[in-house]
């Protein structure tokens, strides 16, 4: 069985290159689309918290509603069994009686006068309530529009960028599949630890790209031999020429439409 012919160092190089330039594009689109997904999900999140507020404020009122009645036929029992007293008192026989009968009335008083107080304060509780709900409606209905806004830009950009983004995202992960798994960790590596995302840039006017360091004449002719691969001694990111650099761009940009 004949062994598998390895790829050479150029075939490599523009692997290499050709996903960068599909990853690049594909962080032009996540940055068009910016902190949107962000600023959605965090008025989600606010509009959860404020009507999970209200819900719980709602109840608090439903409650005070039914405590309010529970006082009130408090208040009824007090007054049927005043009245009840007040009969007796045409037939009491000793002043003991009397005086017993008395205390019950009193008694009954305090209990309306102490159930027309928790009215009160439940009332009052409601009002308070009531405030704070009218609050929360008013922010949930701004963050809902807000909400509805940045929703609006976010699916105009998605709508724009779907299929391109898609394509990109399918065409990212079959060219890393060509490429040897440790040089794939190398470029994640150095992709992830430069600011713009560059881990393969081009030699532009004698200097490296993104980094415009200057490239020894005698590196720029190893380099456009495409015999090894070679970094940028400053910011680490792989080198290659600016003649595979034009070509690939343009076998991209045919592949992805642009």
């Amino acid at each position: 069985m004949a062994k598998k012919k390895e790829p050479t160092v150029e075939k490599k190089l523009r692997a290499l290159y050709d996903l960068q330039l599909i990853d690049s594009r594909i962080d032009e689109i996540v940055s068009l689309r910016g902190e949107l997904p962000l600023e959605v999900e965090d008025l989600e999140n606010e509009i959860k918290d404020l009507k999970t507020k209200s819900d719980k404020l709602k109840e608090i009122v439903e409650e005070n509603k039914k405590e309010i009645q529970e006082q009130k036929q408090i208040i009824e029992n007090a007054k049927e069994l005043h009245k009840k007293y007040e009969e007796k008192l045409k037939n009491v026989r000793n002043n003991r009686e009397y005086n017993s009968i008395v205390k019950e009335q009193e008694y009954q008083d305090l209990e309306s006068q102490l159930a027309e107080k928790k009215i009160n304060e439940y009332k009052s509780n409601i009002e308070q309530k009531d405030l704070s709900l009218e609050e929360i409606t008013q922010k949930i209905e701004d963050r809902s529009k807000h909400l509805d806004s940045k929703k609006g830009e976010l699916e105009t950009i998605l709508k724009e960028t779907h299929k391109e983004e898609d394509l990109l995202q399918r065409k990212s992960v079959e060219f890393e599949k060509d490429i040897e798994e440790t040089l794939i960790n190398s470029y994640k590596r150095i992709r992830s630890s430069v600011k713009n995302g560059l881990a393969i840039v081009s030699i532009e006017r004698g200097a490296s790209g993104g980094s415009y360091f200057s490239i020894p004449p005698q590196v720029q002719l190893e380099i456009a031999s495409r015999n090894k691969i070679i970094t940028d001694e400053h910011s680490g990111r792989i080198l290659v020429d600016a003649e595979l650099a034009k070509e690939e761009r343009e076998k991209i940009d045919k592949l992805i439409g642009s």
